[in-house]
């Protein structure tokens, strides 16, 4: 059985650039580093792998990786974000505080069931913080939703074309 998530981890360009975000700015602590010096293949490398704690306890991480190569990109919505949860003045205060420090800082979106705004980290990834609306339990209802409906759906309609074409 799956209790949760301990951590997701991504890569970064440099670790106390990263760290000034995530700590910082967001205010998540850093919660540990390791420093690899071989891994478990055997390959020696110079990486650092870091830890920042939210507030259930589930960890963000980052490897600074300079011996591997990377494509660091800006990255779009669809690609890649990361959402954190906060509630509702907090999402306010972190506009704010966004645009103040002079962070790219998008929103409030209204997502219906959730609030938004948007920051780019050091690395070009788009963090999200939301705060979910009195819907919001409702609406992640897979009982009362459609979602399984919804996605069924979608699969025949791109799954139509390839079907008639052949």
């Amino acid at each position: 059985m799956i209790h949760g998530l301990h951590h997701n981890a991504y890569r970064c360009r440099d670790s106390e650039e990263t760290r000034r975000f995530y700590e910082g700015f967001l205010g998540l602590p850093l919660a540990g580093t390791l420093e690899i010096g071989e891994t478990k293949s055997g390959r020696k490398t110079g990486t650092l792998h870091t830890f920042y704690r939210l507030g259930d306890g589930s960890y963000l991480a980052f490897f600074e990786a300079p011996d591997m190569p990377f494509e660091f990109k800006v990255q779009h919505d669809y690609d890649l974000h990361i959402a954190l949860e906060v509630d509702s003045p907090t999402l306010h205060d972190m506009f704010a505080k966004g645009k103040a420090a002079g962070i790219e800082t998008r929103g409030i979106s209204d997502h219906g069931f959730i609030h938004s705004i948007y920051f780019r980290d050091p690395n070009g990834y788009v963090i999200e913080l939301t705060a979910k609306m009195p819907e919001h339990a409702s609406a992640m209802d897979p009982a009362r939703n459609g979602a399984r409906e919804k996605l069924d759906r979608w699969t025949a309609a791109r799954r139509q074309p390839a079907a008639s074409a052949a």
